[in-house]
């Protein structure tokens, strides 16, 4: 009984005194329900954010804004953030009150979700963010992609593909002098993408990258963490999702094409 008081004291005081818990729960109060895949707006911060899809995105305001997954400092007023994977620029928003005067690029491959990303930019007057209509990758011969109409757009999940440009993000690491923090949250892309810059991770202070792995796909984090290690950064890896009974249910029930998800936070020792 003492567990659960001090259980429920602790939400009730973080209700009470964070303003971000607040609006996470409000949220979820008034779009849990909602229905999903369709573009709306929501006041946000005093000021009109455009959505895709409302469950995904409450999910995102909690790991973003409440939780701060992407917290970093930095000696810099002005760091240089790449922001691999901004979707509708839940995450752009976040960096650019984090710090007003950073220089975020913002990449986001589908082009529906792009067109909220830019709108979202506008809205909020981000002068500081670049977006690029284009998925990071090994090349910049294109890719081909699912949409998924949220936050799931994937090269390695099934149903009718869409031709996407593709930018190599190794060459533009490469054109950096410092990058404060290089986020990659790709959907499956991150081994190959991550590979190909390991040449320019020297540049990088700070990496979050999410790994995906697909059922159809052979497991990269072993090398992921190699590349980690061999290019002087260390990390800590926090779960993404659950599975109850790992040697039985083999699917991840939130999202069925995967069987593992993870944050990886990866840094330099000061």
């Amino acid at each position: 009984m003492k567990l659960i008081l001090e259980i429920l004291f602790k939400q009730l005081y973080r209700f009470i005194s964070e303003s971000v818990y607040r609006k996470f729960i409000l949220l979820a109060l008034k779009f849990g329900r909602s229905n999903r895949f369709v573009k709306k707006s929501i006041t946000l911060f005093g000021k009109k954010f455009w959505v895709v899809d409302t469950y995904s995105f409450i999910w995102q305001f909690e790991e973003i804004f409440v939780d701060q997954n992407y917290k970093f400092n930095s000696a810099s007023d002005q760091p240089i953030i790449y922001d691999c994977g901004s979707n509708v620029g839940t995450s752009c928003l976040y960096f650019s009150r984090l710090y007003p005067q950073s220089k975020i690029h913002a990449f986001e491959a589908d082009p529906d979700v792009y067109s909220v990303l830019m709108q979202n930019i506008k809205s909020y007057g981000m002068t500081n963010v670049t977006a690029y209509n284009k998925a990071v990758w090994k090349d910049d011969d294109g890719v081909k992609i699912s949409q998924s109409g949220a936050d799931g757009s994937s090269m390695f999940t099934e149903g009718e593909k869409i031709i996407v440009q593709s930018i190599r993000l190794s060459e533009l690491l490469r054109k950096e002098e410092i990058v404060d923090l290089l986020k990659i949250d790709i959907e499956g892309a991150e081994y190959e993408v991550l590979s190909d810059c390991k040449n320019s991770l020297n540049k990088v202070k700070n990496i979050f990258l999410e790994y995906h792995s697909y059922l159809n796909c052979e497991q990269k984090l072993g090398e992921i963490l190699k590349i980690f290690e061999q290019s002087g950064f260390r990390y800590f890896i926090r779960q993404e999702a659950d599975r109850n009974t790992p040697f039985i249910d083999r699917k991840i029930k939130s999202n069925p094409a995967l069987d593992l998800q993870l944050n990886i936070y990866a840094y330099r020792e000061q």
